[in-house]
């Protein structure tokens, strides 16, 4: 895979959806989706919002400064009218442990996706590609972790092939749901 400028991440496409790294002109919707309590409320162990725009950049910088061949930051876009709707990640999972936490050696899948554009199939749409992008790169298998009130992403597990696992501490200090997908050769 070619690096793309300032970091790596392979850009994907679906049917309705461009995923590809987060630029520095991506900053306002970054702040808009991460100061939203609704879109928070689920994230870290004490939720917070965005405050100062400054934080975006920052957060988009540190996107674009992960090197990974496989895991990465999509910024998710409509391929219709290049709209951002939300963002996938695919990264190492910190074991639950003393801080700093450790690597657990796991993958984690996750998404944040703006409300206006919640209920379109997005969010199931980019995971599955991801997904499918992890396993063709080598993964084994990937995990999501949710809050037990946190039914929409669990939804969202479910429809990308992912099974319940039921409740962990293993993971980020906190109780959560897990859920796991595994390759299909793993399953074979």
């Amino acid at each position: 895979m070619a690096p793309s400028q300032g970091g790596h991440v392979k850009p994907l496409t679906t049917d309705r959806l461009l995923l590809r790294m987060w630029e520095p002109t991506d900053a306002d919707f970054v702040y808009d989706l991460y100061s939203r309590w609704e879109v928070q409320r689920f994230i870290g162990l004490v939720p917070r919002v965005m405050e100062d725009r400054s934080e975006a950049d920052r957060l988009i910088e540190k996107c674009r400064s992960f090197h990974h061949p496989v895991q990465g930051f999509w910024a998710v876009q409509r391929a219709e009218d290049s709209r951002l709707v939300g963002t996938i990640l695919l990264k190492g999972i910190p074991a639950s442990g003393e801080a700093p936490l450790q690597p657990s050696g796991d993958t984690e899948i996750g998404w944040h996706f703006h409300p206006d554009y919640w209920r379109n199939g997005y969010a199931t749409e980019a995971a599955s590609a991801v997904l499918a992008h992890g396993f063709s790169a080598g993964l084994d298998r990937v995990i999501a972790v949710t809050s037990a009130e946190n039914t929409a992403s669990q939804s969202v597990c479910r429809r990308i092939g992912m099974k319940h696992q039921g409740e962990t501490n293993d993971y980020y200090n906190a109780t959560c749901e897990l859920y796991l997908a595994e390759a299909a050769s793993k399953l074979a």
